[in-house]
């Protein structure tokens, strides 16, 4: 079936895991540390990753983080495989790029359908042509923005785009964000803010999705237009919001292209790179 790296310091876990793996014709290798794990990724191409979080060098998501942040591992199939359970952690697990997550303990048949899930996910994108998917969740909390604000640097980084174009992008990707959690959600916690990260041979896309009813792109009393784009602030100062408004002028400078969906609560912003500049 492939190659599995298990990347887990117990060793009895370990063996259970390998023994599960080796009843559906997989191989397993084992690292204990999270540098080891991510040295055998790139140099082996496992058909996935079973990654453990609490590890003895660095955890489990700073490993899941940096494989995504590799072009040589960012399709790499990765399924989180832990003791630390709660919702705040399975966030932060997806928001670094997990394809799955799995507490422990967990069912053989769950353990294997997350892996032919994770392996599909990549299948996919390759019969696609991206160099990468990544889906991101986030709660409507502008806090939990720095996460993704680093996340997306990294990832930025292993594309040809400059250093201007990536702060650039994280810009509009972090204005557009912003807007969602609070216009889209209302600041919300159980509302969610999706977002997806594409890299193709020439662009990369961004989708930034809300669960709000969405709006009309050309009646937006409370933003800034082109025409006037101060009156908006005097509309701001009544209802007692926030300085501000500008944020979809500024994104569309930011960025080649930027579309929304027809209820309003997508925004879809693409960055075009040559793709043969060095990464």
């Amino acid at each position: 079936m492939g190659t599995a790296l298990i990347v887990e310091d117990h060793p009895d876990q370990a063996e259970m895991v390998a023994r599960l793996l080796r009843l559906h014709d997989y191989v397993p290798i084992v690292a204990e540390t999270g540098e080891s794990g991510l040295e055998m990724a790139r140099r082996l191409d496992p058909d996935v990753v079973l990654l453990d979080l609490m590890l003895p060098d660095i955890n489990g998501f700073d490993v899941c983080r940096r494989l995504r942040s590799d072009r040589q591992t960012m399709l790499t199939p990765v399924v989180m495989l832990t003791a630390l359970g709660g919702a705040e952690n399975r966030l932060r697990g997806f928001r670094v790029g997990a394809n799955a997550y799995l507490t422990k303990p967990y069912g053989m048949q769950e353990l294997f359908n997350a892996i032919k899930a994770a392996r599909a996910w990549r299948a996919e994108l390759e019969l696609e042509k991206m160099h990468g998917e990544i889906h991101v969740e986030l709660n409507s909390e502008i806090t939990l923005l720095q996460d993704l604000n680093d996340f997306l640097m990294s990832l930025c980084k292993s594309t040809p785009l400059g250093h201007d174009q990536v702060m650039q992008l994280r810009q509009a990707v972090m204005e557009i964000a912003q807007n969602a959690i609070e216009w889209g959600n209302r600041h919300q916690s159980d509302q969610l803010v999706n977002i997806i990260y594409r890299i193709f041979d020439e662009r990369i896309e961004i989708e930034v999705r809300d669960q709000g009813n969405g709006f009309d792109l050309n009646n937006l009393p409370h933003a800034a237009i082109p025409d006037d784009p101060f009156s908006h602030l005097d509309v701001r100062d009544k209802l007692g919001l926030r300085a501000g408004g500008f944020g979809l002028m500024i994104c569309k400078g930011m960025v080649d292209e930027l579309r929304y969906n027809d209820a309003g609560n997508e925004v879809t912003l693409i960055k075009q790179f040559n793709p043969q500049d060095p990464a």
